[in-house]
């Protein structure tokens, strides 16, 4: 690989459970100068004043504000919350140059479609996060497993130098990856699972381990992917039935006592990610002429409980 396509300089923004797992790693690996972390004058103050850690061990992170004329970063990673991805756009504006590769870690399969309304399709890589385990407390963030980022193009089969210097990058700095040959079908393969998992353990007010084992979370669970399957094939997606059993065990990986993101936003009286799970899966079921009614019934009490906060 030509030298000057080297990924040296890399901005993340959001220090959610992804953002903080990977710029971890990264900062192992990067000059600190390097790697900047993009966030306005209340959240730099307070990750300053409190801390942000992984496991224990604080990060060492420069942190850098929107306005900021630093020039533009070799990679820059969407890390926050889709409620909040619009902003980031907005916020990461001095970090993209014409060369800078843009990756979304976000769950969901609207956010490049999103980003490309703003910056150049072609800058896009794919991208999708799957296994971490990952929960986020304050500015601590605890994890038995990491995961791994899944990259590849748009066009399957295809393998850019865009692809190519963003494995080159994770190789370097040890964060796990692999280069999926149909990146879309992954996305929407763990859409699928995100669509079941997050929001039954978020309605019930559950845990990991209430998804492992038989009763109502678990079938709720199931009972919301298979909605999901029927609508990937009307979009060119060949997902399947025979694809949930993949996701079975690796939920049974996860730490009983863990919980996804959207649990821990109810906790916290945040608004979730209701739009970009149900929500679209509801979107597409009315642009299709189908029925999802496990959605809308998750949909519907997901948006009565944040009525209530």
């Amino acid at each position: 690989m030509d030298k000057t396509q080297e990924i040296k300089k890399v901005a993340i923004i959001g220090l959610g459970a992804i953002g903080v797992l990977v710029g971890h790693r990264f900062s192992k690996k990067m000059p600190k100068e390097d790697l900047r972390i993009i966030a306005d004058e209340e959240r730099v103050g307070r990750y300053i004043r409190e801390g942000v850690f992984s496991n224990g061990e604080r990060c060492d992170f420069q942190y850098v504000l929107p306005c900021e004329e630093t020039g533009p970063a070799d990679l820059v990673l969407f890390a926050v919350k889709f409620t909040a991805l619009e902003e980031a756009i907005k916020a990461v504006h001095n970090q993209v140059g014409p060369q800078t590769l843009l990756l979304s870690l976000l769950n969901g399969i609207t956010s490049e479609d999103v980003i490309a309304r703003t910056y150049p399709r072609e800058q896009i890589v794919y991208a999708v996060a799957q296994g971490m385990d990952a929960v986020k407390e304050g500015g601590r963030l605890t994890y038995l497993n990491a995961g791994k980022v899944f990259i590849g193009d748009e066009i399957p089969g295809l393998m850019s130098s865009k692809v190519k210097r963003t494995a080159a990058f994770f190789e370097k700095t040890g964060l796990p990856y692999e280069i999926a040959g149909n990146i879309k079908r992954q996305i929407w393969n763990k859409f699928m699972l995100n669509v079941g998992i997050n929001q039954a353990v978020a309605v019930f007010g559950a845990q990991y381990s209430d998804a492992q084992n038989e009763g109502p979370v678990r079938d709720t669970m199931l009972a919301a992917m298979r909605e999901v399957i029927p609508l990937a094939q009307k979009e060119g997606v060949d997902l399947s039935y025979g694809d949930i059993p993949y996701w079975l065990d690796i939920i049974d990986t996860l730490n009983p006592q863990g919980k996804p993101s959207m649990r821990q936003d109810v906790e916290a009286r945040r608004l979730s990610e209701v739009d970009m799970l149900s929500g679209a899966v509801l979107e597409m079921s009315n642009k299709h002429g189908v029925k999802s009614p496990v959605n809308e019934m998750l949909y519907q009490k997901l948006k009565a409980i944040e009525t209530d906060y």
